[in-house]
């Protein structure tokens, strides 16, 4: 496998790795060094991949960073009971031009992804969702990304590219390949009401923080749909950040964030999950910490995922159907983990995105809604994209 743009973990991380104890999470990753090069993939399921571009965030100013202190607080974690085994690749670092980087992280993200290895990518500014976003350009015919983020991003895709304005890269550029686009904990005042309105006319779906934040689990079905997670740290709240990393006094806490991380992680659709817009300072400790714990939730998550989607044998499953408006809903229940799917028809009229019956993750409660005649949001947006 060719990984030859990926630089080591530095030997300033590795020694303290060594002084860490037998049990630590970093004495049991496999860890691309100087001295051994890149460890053998076989049997990994996650490798982290640190990329260290910021030369396209808005703010840029040509400060440089790295990840050194991130990957500390990480080792030094105790792991659970996991069978999931972790890489960690060291660092693609920045290339001649920022699209050089992405090409590169495109690259690696395509390696892994084929090999049934999730690339946990740490990174500077949020604009390389866009180069993960390509990665899946001859992986999967329609992509679905969850944004955890106070803003949108959707910014003018008229101009280059930037880390406030690539998701409307994403929807714009060919190949089109995005079917949905999920935003969590955005904030209202921080986005302008036209790009609200253009979230609605598109049919993506919109989070609240206040909505989040009064019950985490309604962002679960919208992760079990995701094929990429791309987390902004700017929708942490300040006082759960460093000093640079601060942003708003509003935002997702450190237990919702990490609840957030840990859905990704049980997501059987979630082959890539990302945390951008790190910017290190002096007391950069509880930053650090806090990314560290989302990856140790992430991996969590990804330890206890279930094979609860196939509906071929009726054992596994229960079948409900209601009627909405003469609307006829069918709603699946796994007999293995409780969770909930409802069935998009299949229009053969219509040249729609789906070529058969898809089945969208839902909740409990979107089928309760459905018996009282209230057709889901979710199931409402997915339809109306399909007849596009």
């Amino acid at each position: 496998m060719n990984f030859n743009f990926l630089s080591p973990v530095s030997d300033l991380v590795l020694a303290h790795n060594e002084l860490l104890p037998t049990q630590a999470l970093g004495r049991k990753l496999k860890i691309h060094s100087a001295q051994n090069g890149i460890p053998d993939l076989e049997g990994v399921n996650i490798a982290i991949l640190g990329v260290l571009e910021n030369r396209n965030d808005v703010n840029y100013i040509g400060e440089t960073f790295q990840l050194n202190e991130i990957r500390k607080s990480l080792y030094g974690l105790f792991p659970g009971s996991w069978n999931t085994a972790v890489a960690d690749l060291g660092d693609i670092n920045k290339g001649e031009t920022v699209e050089d980087t992405y090409f590169a992280l495109k690259e690696a993200i395509a390696i892994l992804v084929k090999q049934k290895i999730t690339p946990l990518i740490i990174g500077g500014s949020q604009d390389l969702t866009y180069a993960n976003y390509r990665a899946y350009d001859a992986l999967v015919p329609m992509v679905n990304i969850v944004n955890v983020d106070c803003k949108f991003d959707l910014g003018d895709s008229a101009k280059p590219i930037k880390n406030n304005s690539f998701v409307g890269k994403i929807i714009l550029d060919e190949p089109y390949n995005l079917f949905n686009y999920a935003t969590i904990g955005y904030q209202t005042y921080f986005n302008s009401q036209e790009e609200i309105d253009l979230m609605d006319r598109l049919y993506f779906e919109s989070y609240r923080l206040g909505d989040v934040a009064n019950d985490i689990k309604i962002v679960e079905p919208a992760l079990r749909d995701a094929h990429i997670v791309s987390i902004d740290l700017s929708a942490v709240q300040a006082s759960a950040l460093s000093l640079n990393q601060k942003y708003s006094p509003n935002g997702l806490n450190g237990k919702e964030i990490c609840a957030i991380a840990r859905y990704a992680g049980i997501s059987n659709k979630v082959s890539s999950f990302g945390i951008y817009e790190y910017k290190p300072s002096k007391d950069d400790e509880v930053t650090s910490m806090l990314i560290a714990q989302m990856i140790w939730y992430f991996i969590e998550g990804y330890n206890f995922r279930v094979k609860d989607d196939d509906f071929s044998n009726e054992n596994n499953y229960q079948k409900f159907i209601t009627l909405v408006d003469e609307q006829e809903l069918i709603f699946y229940k796994s007999a293995k983990t409780g969770r909930w799917w409802i069935e998009i028809p299949f229009l053969s009229e219509v040249n729609n995105k789906l070529k058969r019956h898809t089945l969208l993750p839902c909740m409990h409660q979107d089928y309760l809604d459905a018996c009282n005649n209230k057709v889901p949001e979710r199931w409402y947006k997915a339809f109306q994209k399909n007849c596009v």
